[in-house]
C-alpha cells in the first residue's frame, strides 16, 4: 500500500528551456531542462513498471526509435518502450513525427540514416493542445520544438538514435533498423468519456492513460488497485493527507485515496499499470444531502481500442 507525493526530478537536456512556469517554480537560468520526471522519494522502493514525465522542447529533438518486449528480452534488457503523449501547449509551428510516410525497405531505411535524409520520409503534423498520440515500441519518431507535453511510458531508457540535428553524437544505425518498423504507423483511437469526469486517452497492454476533470465542491475516492500515477494540470486538490497543484502528482498502490478539488477544480492525467480501464477507479463520496455513485466504464461505448504495440546497444534517455 502506498500514497506518496511524488518527487519531482529534473533532467537537463541541450534542447530543452529555462522557463517551466507553470509546471515548475524552479528557476533554471544557467541549464536548459528537458524533462520533468514524476519519481518515488523512497530510493529503495521498488522500481515502478512505468514512467511518467513533462517535456518542454524549445529545440527540436532527435528523430529515434524504441524496441518492444521481445527485442528488449534479446538484448537481456527488462522490457521495451511503448509511449503516449498527451500535448499540453503547442506553438503555431510546432510539429512532430509518428512513423514513415510510406512502406521503405530496410535496406532504404539504413541509407536514409546513413546520408541524413530520413528526415524525409518521417510522417510529420502539427499538434494541438489537448490531443493525444500513441508512440507504440518500433514506431519511428520525432518532437519537434515548441512543445510542453506530458509522456507516460513504459520504464525504459533503451533509446536507437536515427538522426541529430548536428549534435555530433552518436547514431544507432544497426540496431534502429533492427527494431523500427518501416512504414506508417496506425492513427490513435481517439479520446473518449468512459464517464462524466473521466476520458480515455490510451489503453494499450502496458498501461491505462486518462484525463480527469473533478469539478469544485465534489468529493472522490479514488481507487488505485495497481501502481497509479497522477500529475495536476489544471486546478488542485487534497488526496488523501497531500496537497497536489499544478505540475504536481502522486503516486497511489493497493489503496483507496480520497480526492477534495480546490475552488478552481482539478484536472489531472491519471495512468496506471493495466491494459483495460478500471471499472471502479472513481466514487464520488459526497457528504449530506448528496447521493452517492460510482463512476464507471460506460457500457454503451464498447470495449477501448487498444492502441497496436508492434511485434544494443544504446541505453541512453531520450535526447
Amino acid at each position: 500500500m502506498a500514497l506518496e507525493q511524488a518527487c519531482m526530478e529534473l533532467i537537463p537536456k541541450p534542447w530543452g528551456s529555462t522557463d517551466l512556469l507553470p509546471w515548475s517554480g524552479t528557476g533554471h537560468l544557467s541549464v536548459p531542462i528537458g524533462e520533468l520526471w514524476f519519481q518515488r522519494c523512497d530510493k529503495h522502493a521498488p522500481e515502478p513498471a512505468l514512467l511518467l514525465k513533462l517535456l518542454f522542447t524549445r529545440e527540436a529533438l532527435s528523430i529515434q526509435v524504441h524496441p518492444d518486449d521481445a527485442a528488449a528480452h534479446g538484448m537481456e534488457l527488462p522490457r521495451g518502450k511503448t509511449e503516449a503523449w498527451y500535448i499540453l501547449s503547442a506553438t503555431s509551428d510546432a510539429a512532430v513525427g509518428v512513423g514513415l510516410k510510406a512502406v521503405v525497405t530496410p535496406e532504404q531505411l539504413r541509407a536514409a540514416v546513413a546520408d541524413g535524409s530520413i528526415a524525409r520520409f518521417v510522417a510529420w503534423h502539427k499538434p494541438h493542445a489537448g490531443e493525444v498520440i500513441a508512440v507504440p515500441a518500433g514506431t519511428i519518431h520525432a518532437i519537434g520544438a515548441g512543445l510542453v507535453l506530458a509522456e507516460i511510458q513504459q520504464r525504459s531508457d533503451t533509446t536507437f538514435r536515427l538522426f541529430d540535428h548536428g549534435r555530433a553524437r552518436d547514431l544507432h544505425i544497426e540496431q534502429g533498423v533492427a527494431v523500427a518498423h518501416v512504414g506508417p504507423t496506425k492513427r490513435t483511437a481517439p479520446a473518449r468519456r468512459l464517464s462524466g469526469v473521466r476520458t480515455l486517452l490510451v489503453a494499450n497492454p502496458y498501461f491505462v492513460f486518462e484525463r480527469i476533470d473533478l469539478p469544485a465542491g465534489s468529493i472522490w475516492e479514488l481507487d488505485a488497485r495497481c501502481e497509479t500515477w497522477l500529475a495536476a494540470i489544471a486546478g488542485d486538490a487534497r488526496i488523501g493527507t497531500l496537497q497536489i497543484g499544478v505540475g504536481q502528482g502522486c503516486f497511489i498502490e493497493a489503496q483507496a485515496a480520497r480526492i477534495a478539488p480546490g475552488e478552481a477544480g482539478l484536472s489531472c492525467l491519471v495512468a496506471y499499470d493495466a491494459a483495460t480501464p478500471s471499472r471502479h477507479l472513481l466514487q464520488r463520496v459526497d457528504g449530506e444531502g448528496m447521493p452517492k455513485f460510482r463512476e464507471t466504464v460506460s457500457p454503451t461505448t464498447g470495449p477501448p481500442q487498444a492502441v497496436a504495440s508492434s511485434p544494443v546497444p544504446s541505453t541512453e534517455a531520450r535526447s
